[in-house]
């Protein structure tokens, strides 16, 4: 199981040896420690559970599950893994070195935020005719005026736009850099600066 809690550090390009420039994202690895496990005979499937980050209050049943490991993760995440992978330990911590260059990854974080927005900017609507009488220039349009009477759900309209959890699969290791803690992926990772971002491997 390859997986690791990462911060996106924000986006640059290396230069290949044939001089082509490939933009990659630069993450900052976490202290990643695995603080439990889950197993399919108790819980019904198997995962790793991994915290990162550091803060100073945590819940008491927490606080003292961890007092052991004299750690106080700030972000907590499960990682599922095979009944067969069974490698790592409570305690064992989760370097850059697990991945190397050339690797396809998954990534998983929280998409920018964008704030309210329209339908032509949400969703791409064309807007109206702004000659021969035309009114509705940005609007949505008829929404429910005939059967059945009711604004179904689901219906594209105004609303917030991003700030959503987004996973992009098929990226690949463009770079990991063990002294530093970093990884570069090719292309971009959703989420802002110094956001968490999930890097997990693909199958």
């Amino acid at each position: 199981m390859k997986a690791l809690i990462t911060r996106k550090l924000g986006m640059t390009s290396l230069i290949n040896e044939d001089g082509t420039l490939t933009p990659v994202t630069l993450l900052s690895v976490l202290d990643n420690v695995v603080i439990g496990k889950r197993s399919l005979e108790k819980d019904g499937y198997s995962a790793l559970i991994v915290g990162a980050g550091s803060k100073n209050n945590l819940s008491k049943p927490l606080e003292g599950s961890l007092k052991s490991l004299k750690i106080k993760p700030s972000i907590i995440k499960e990682f599922r893994i095979k009944d067969e992978q069974d490698e790592y330990n409570v305690g064992d911590k989760l370097e850059p070195g697990l991945f190397s260059p050339g690797d396809k990854v998954k990534v998983s974080g929280t998409s920018k935020g964008k704030g309210w927005a329209g339908t032509i900017k949400r969703y791409g609507f064309h807007r109206g005719r702004k000659t021969h009488g035309g009114r509705s220039y940005r609007r949505v349009g008829s929404i429910g005026s005939m059967y059945p009477q009711h604004i179904l759900k689901g219906k594209k309209m105004p609303g917030q736009k991003g700030g959503d959890k987004t996973t992009l699969s098929g990226l690949k290791i463009a770079l990991v850099n063990s002294e530093n803690k970093t990884i570069a992926i090719s292309g971009s990772v959703p989420g802002p600066k110094r956001s968490i971002v999930y890097v997990t491997e693909s199958k």
